[in-house]
């Protein structure tokens, strides 16, 4: 059995500040608190011995400079019942999205932190996946998830739940929110019946799916959809308000009529709210599955009306560019603002 050390906590004054997003990461994207695992990196062992633990695999991709990772740090693994569970049920292993350390994964190939961050479509920071005894992925959190969120998480993958539900199915209901009992309606969104159904050389697609007594799309119709920048963005796009669990008849982009809540289950939307984002040929190129602050949301806009998802397939190597240029130009980027 392979022995884990721990690593030391670093106070968070330490952490790169926002304006390291256009930056060179460095080895150590964010440091984690001191229960982390620091394993040998051969993910093949970690499963094996987690599991003679009675644990399970907990991997949390970070980088620079990710106001998302600082938050996750500072809020979500500060809270004692958050660190009890983790510490009790989980091997938590870190790895740098851009970064050199040597690892193997599961199909026995070696492969530094970078290019195993994108085997695995890593697109966001923080990104989290739970492996069950056998290696399979029971959830996966793409973004950064509240305390509550991410507790509820937790206790789907200890619980073995997966075994009963899909980790989408089981957020719908593990968690209630002070929010807003009725959904928000904007100027912007497409008028129902929903036909989605898309011209080639038309616009492209953006559909924004959410749910009542949701906090996050409460912030986000509050501050995002108000900001001139994230609207500038957004005009490039037909939008469209899809309600997770609606029952509301809609025509999908590739011309299929569904309920509004079968087509949720079908593209796997677990979390609120979400922006799945088609071509102008119906096909899905790019999705956000987490409230993201106004510069992310509108970066995420740009990366597919610019077309730059096809020329640069890392939204974060996108968002680096993008951020650079803002600043040659004199402007400042403001991450979390």
């Amino acid at each position: 059995m392979k022995p884990w050390h721990v690593v030391s906590i670093v106070a968070l004054a330490l952490l790169a500040p926002p304006l390291a997003l256009a930056q060179t990461p460095s080895p150590k994207a964010i440091e984690v608190p001191s229960w982390f695992a620091k394993s040998f990196l051969d993910f093949r062992d970690d499963i094996a011995d987690a599991a003679q633990a009675d644990k399970r695999v907990m991997v949390y991709f970070h980088q620079d400079g990710c106001p998302y990772c600082a938050k996750l740090v500072s809020t979500n693994f500060t809270q004692r019942s958050i660190v009890d569970k983790m510490r009790k049920g989980f091997v938590a292993i870190d790895i740098n999205m851009w970064g050199d350390r040597e690892t193997t994964w599961l199909d026995g190939k070696s492969r530094p932190e970078k290019e195993l961050a994108a085997h695995l479509k890593v697109q966001f920071t923080p990104t989290i996946l739970f492996f069950d005894e056998k290696g399979n992925v029971v959830a996966r959190m793409n973004g950064y998830y509240p305390p509550h969120r991410f507790e509820a998480a937790l206790d789907y993958v200890t619980g073995r739940k997966e075994r009963e539900l899909p980790f989408s199915e089981y957020m719908k209901t593990a968690v209630k929110e002070s929010a807003s009992a009725e959904l928000h309606d904007e100027p912007f969104f497409m008028k129902e019946p929903l036909d989605l159904r898309r011209k080639v050389g038309g616009k492209p697609l953006a559909v924004v799916f959410e749910t009542p007594y949701c906090s996050g799309c409460d912030e986000m119709h509050r501050e995002a959809f108000k900001r001139r920048e994230v609207l500038e963005q957004m005009a490039k796009f037909d939008v469209a308000r899809v309600m997770v669990g609606g029952r509301s008849a809609l025509t999908t982009p590739d011309g299929r009529r569904l309920d509004a809540g079968a087509w949720a289950r079908e593209l796997k939307v677990a979390y609120t709210p979400s922006v799945v984002f088609f071509d102008d040929r119906g096909r899905e190129v790019f999705r956000i599955e987490a409230y993201l602050r106004p510069f992310h949301l509108t970066g995420s806009f740009d990366y597919v009306a610019s077309g730059g998802y096809r020329e640069e397939p890392s939204f974060q190597r996108f968002l680096q560019a993008k951020a650079k240029k803002i600043q040659d130009a004199g402007g400042e980027v403001e991450l979390w603002k």
